[in-house]
């Protein structure tokens, strides 16, 4: 017993990169026994886990943990074949089975406030490797793969939308606090509108509600978001946690849809930003039923502060896989202010 709980042997189908190795990390600081299942390419394990290296790509991937009595499994793949793969080899002897799934699996993204009963895509059935364009039904897919097999009373399904924090490697919400803290005081920095949504959910919380789900052998589809906020009061976070006060300059989304801006991600783009009203309902579900089951939501300002120390440890001025460069913000804040006619 680990405070009251059980002990859990957990099986983690990766664990070697961000949300995966939180997962083992906070499972292993519980006192359960913890083994991670991957290549390693990522990153190896967190001390104390049990390194089971394997290919997913290879049918002897499962040989080392396949026929052990695991009370957890937690799935964050979405490639509908591995999740398969795995879902054969060990769900005759797995208690429970948690998947990693993300707010992509909806059909309509142009809603706001929509919960878990919203329509979701069509699964994918086409051939595999899934490329990214296929990313909300391949989960879609591999949702269905895991409910099928396990059956809906031993499945947790968390559909995940913007995480963020500390080791974030997609480089999205850290674009933010980065960006403030390179800037000086009154130092103009481009923005979206301040007024549009914005919904994050830090990577330690997500991490510890699945393994109180795992523990508590929690079933369900559940949205596993962060607070409806708004795009003002994350950057108003990211201030706080830079100590700095530039200048935001703001332009509609439809000026940065005209200047040729990349929503959402990549690089070159403007992280978090997505245009409206096409993606109107994109960070405004609800959230209440994973609230109601224990999800808890720390506040944004501390989320920024992680994130903004991860980036520091990276380097504030290194390339970014999102965001604008300085010489393409450079332009479009010139662009701009340039009188108009």
């Amino acid at each position: 017993m680990t405070g009251g709980r059980p002990t859990l042997d957990l099986l983690v189908l990766g664990g070697t990169s961000w949300l995966g190795g939180e997962v083992a990390r906070q499972a292993l600081a519980r006192g359960h026994r913890v083994a991670c299942l991957a290549r390693g390419d990522s990153g190896e394990p967190p001390e104390g886990a049990t390194w089971v290296r394997a290919d997913r790509e290879l049918p002897t991937a499962y040989d080392g943990v396949a026929g052990r009595a695991w009370d957890a499994v937690l799935e964050v793949s979405w490639q509908p074949r591995f999740v398969r793969g795995a879902l054969a080899a060990l769900s005759p002897t797995a208690r429970h089975w948690v998947y990693v799934s993300s707010c992509s699996a909806y059909a309509e993204e142009t809603i706001p406030g929509q919960s878990e009963d919203a329509p979701v895509r069509e699964a994918y059935t086409g051939p595999e490797p899934v490329s990214g364009e296929d990313y909300g039904p391949a989960k879609v897919a591999c949702e269905e793969a895991c409910l099928t097999t396990m059956g809906a009373e031993r499945v947790l399904v968390a559909r995940a939308g913007l995480i963020g924090g500390y080791g974030d490697r997609s480089d999205r919400l850290g674009y933010w606090p980065a960006r403030v803290a390179r800037a000086g005081d009154g130092e103009p920095v481009l923005v979206p509108p301040r007024d549009q949504p914005a919904q994050v959910i830090d990577v330690a919380d997500l991490a510890s509600w699945l393994v109180d789900t795992a523990e508590r052998r929690t079933a369900g589809i559940f949205n596993a978001l962060g607070e409806v906020l708004t795009m003002g009061a994350v950057l108003e976070a990211c201030v706080r946690a830079a100590g700095r006060a530039p200048r935001f300059v703001e332009a509609s989304g439809e000026w940065l849809v005209e200047a040729g801006v990349e929503p959402w991600a990549g690089p070159e783009s403007l992280p978090l930003w997505l245009p409206l009203p096409e993606y109107a309902g994109f960070m405004t579900r609800r959230n209440d039923a994973a609230r109601a089951v224990g999800l808890p939501l720390r506040p944004v300002e501390d989320t920024a502060a992680a994130s903004l120390q991860w980036e520091r440890e990276l380097g504030l001025d290194r390339s970014r896989r999102a965001g604008l460069s300085a010489g393409r913000e450079t332009e479009l804040l010139e662009r701009l202010a340039a009188p108009q006619g």
